[in-house]
């Protein structure tokens, strides 16, 4: 079960049964995978990347990484991994897709993600937002 106590009680009072809050988890666990692997496939091609992250060196809106690769494993609710930029790199402690293009491959008709947010841990401590195209931002 991915839901701490609170949670858990908050959802029997809803009138969910044990079997119901168990498939809730489940479902919860699943879209964190997918999640995860739709952040994969948008740092997958080469750079460039831009984000909206403060940088200590930089007064720049918009930071360009030329480089960018993020490792993610999820647990349960929980998407974790590390991001490389650009020679360096700092832990996620979370992230989602904000925005999607429609797109059409091969397999038919596709939502490519064009917008995502990461949660950064040490050395950066803030939510930040990377496109491939500075616009989007």
């Amino acid at each position: 079960m991915h839901f701490d106590a609170r949670t858990q009680r908050a959802l029997r009072e809803a009138g969910l049964d044990a079997d119901a809050i168990a498939t809730v988890s489940d479902r919860v666990a699943e879209l964190v995978a997918e999640d995860a692997d739709r952040l994969r496939e948008f740092f997958e091609p080469a750079g460039p990347y831009y984000s909206d992250m403060e940088m200590a060196h930089s007064t720049a809106e918009r930071q360009e990484h030329a480089t960018a690769d993020v490792d993610l494993f999820t647990h349960g609710s929980d998407l974790r991994g590390y991001l490389s930029l650009d020679g360096w790199g700092v832990p996620v402690e979370g992230g989602r897709v904000l925005r999607t293009a429609e797109t059409v491959s091969e397999e038919g008709d596709d939502e490519t993600p064009v917008l995502v947010e990461l949660s950064l841990g040490a050395t950066v401590h803030d939510r930040v937002r990377f496109a491939r195209d500075p616009g989007e931002l």
